[in-house]
């Protein structure tokens, strides 16, 4: 089944669903660890309404230890592999190389980079697969963006880095419209940070390339409703900065939750 991601994205807003085949992933990590588990967690999210499936085999939640490549792959390829064809585009969370390589072969769509592509063999890579790319902004690594992380004007280094990162792309090969951004909402920024980037998500829009929104069970959720609760208690905060994010334009929501997230879709669309 090809899909036309461009001309889903025109239409959207999309959802793309979170298939982390890991065992510490900040949310969900354990839950899907079997390759029979995540295919059934995918088919499951595409039949509540996922346009997206975004298969990663590495936890980048704030302090987590990297994997072995050879782990990665033998966490995802096999996962992307049983889900092609099944309705849904598949995307490769992922920020090696050889990772990407791997999925691109077992029939991933996308590319879905934390790192925004740079690596140069990684960005070759992407160029060479002709396939869409998310670039997404990330101060420092997962092992230390959440140390004290400090911007003069977040919004704008944000933006810039993102708008750089773009241009190297379209420098190697990859077309404008293949493109997709994400201000990395929570990967490196403090409370003050995310809800700043969220308020000015439309200067993201305006630059034309299609904007990913990650909110979904994040801890500054918590933070700023000044509770305790644990990842999966926060689809309250996921949903209204998700529907924050497509009043500014965004044009695809990453999530946990895709079936109050449609339904929360729907309602605004019929109101809208």
């Amino acid at each position: 089944m090809k899909h036309d991601l461009q001309k889903m994205i025109a239409q959207g807003p999309l959802v793309m669903g979170i298939l982390n085949v890991t065992p510490d992933s900040f949310s969900d990590g354990g839950l899907h660890e079997t390759q029979e588990a995540a295919v059934a967690r995918a088919l499951k999210m595409i039949a509540e309404g996922a346009g997206i499936i975004d298969i990663g085999g590495e936890s980048t939640r704030p302090g987590a230890e990297p994997v072995t490549v050879e782990e990665e792959i033998r966490r995802t390829a096999p996962v992307i592999a049983a889900l092609k064809g099944r309705g849904a585009i598949l995307s490769i969370d992922t920020r090696n190389p050889e990772t990407m390589s791997a999925a691109l072969a077992a029939g991933a769509d996308m590319i879905n980079d934390v790192t925004a592509l740079a690596n140069p063999e990684s960005l070759e890579i992407a160029a060479r697969a002709n396939v869409p790319v998310c670039l997404m902004h990330m101060k420092g690594t997962p092992q230390t963006m959440q140390s004290a992380p400090q911007y003069e004007d977040v919004v704008q280094e944000v933006l810039d880095y993102l708008l750089a990162c773009a241009k190297l792309c379209m420098k190697a090969g990859i077309a404008k419209e293949k493109i997709i951004i994400d201000p990395g909402i929570g990967f490196g920024k403090t409370l003050a940070h995310n809800l700043t980037l969220l308020a000015h998500l439309a200067r993201f829009v305006e630059t034309g390339f299609p904007v990913l929104l990650g909110t979904s069970r994040k801890s500054f959720i918590s933070a700023a409703a000044n509770d305790q609760s644990q990842p999966e208690n926060r689809l309250g905060g996921s949903l209204a900065s998700a529907l924050r994010g497509v009043e500014a334009g965004a044009k695809i929501l990453r999530v946990h939750d895709v079936h109050e997230t449609v339904q929360a879709l729907k309602i605004w669309k019929a109101m809208n």
